[in-house]
């Protein structure tokens, strides 16, 4: 049996030892899935954890914080089981954490279903040429008549070709480096939007190359 002394720990209240030991008990009982088709397995972990209501705690209503406590005792108790159980609780918190912070109402709507497990979220930042360096970011978003123009491709992207919901980042112009660029908000089936091909990795993830030339995205400022 894990150790789970640090449950203990004084900065963790009762709420957080009660979560921790309800996901720990459901874990053990769900966990892990089958990984031979790894898309597949992402989508049923993503409906069994949102069915559940363990995905709650990757997004926050309006006026809230999100509590970094419940998501640090949720990833580690996940990870523990089964990392792929990890993996799609931690992408769907990435994938809206922008909108968590700063989207719109309406765009806050997605949050409905991407904490339910009806939707899976990605985030679509990494370049070819840019992965750390952010400021080095290529893709472009120019205004038009329509709404946006995007022109780029993203790579390992987590999630891709399996979300219903891109954040993807494009620079915009305003000022030089990472200060010019903005967030937009995809849906899969944008116009443009294309998956271009998968990508192996060590640990089972869904990772592909997106390329995105569109015009119907909606800008998160």
């Amino acid at each position: 049996m894990a150790d789970r002394t640090f449950l203990a720990w004084p900065f963790f209240e009762p709420r957080h030892r009660e979560f921790a030991e309800s996901l720990d008990a459901w874990c053990a009982a769900n966990l892990p899935v089958d990984h031979t088709d790894v898309d597949t397995a992402c989508r049923t972990l993503v409906r069994k954890l949102g069915e559940a209501g363990w995905l709650r705690p990757t997004g926050s209503d309006a006026g809230e914080r999100l509590d970094i406590r419940t998501l640090c005792l949720a990833r580690e108790t996940l990870a523990r089981h089964d990392p792929l159980a990890d993996f799609a609780f931690a992408m769907q918190g990435l994938g809206m954490g922008a909108i968590t912070l700063f989207g719109t109402p309406h765009q806050r709507e997605w949050l409905a279903k991407t904490r339910s497990g009806k939707a899976i979220a990605a985030f679509a930042l990494t370049e070819p040429a840019s992965g750390s360096d952010v400021a080095a970011t290529s893709t472009t978003a120019q205004r038009t008549n329509d709404g946006w123009l995007l022109n780029g491709e993203k790579t390992w992207i987590s999630n891709g070709g399996i979300a219903q919901l891109y954040v993807l980042f494009a620079r915009t112009g305003e000022a030089p480096g990472a200060k010019g660029l903005s967030a937009f908000l995809l849906p899969a089936d944008t116009p443009g939007l294309t998956v271009e091909e998968r990508l192996d990795t060590l640990a089972p993830t869904p990772s592909r190359a997106c390329a995105s030339t569109t015009s119907t995205s909606p800008k998160m400022r």
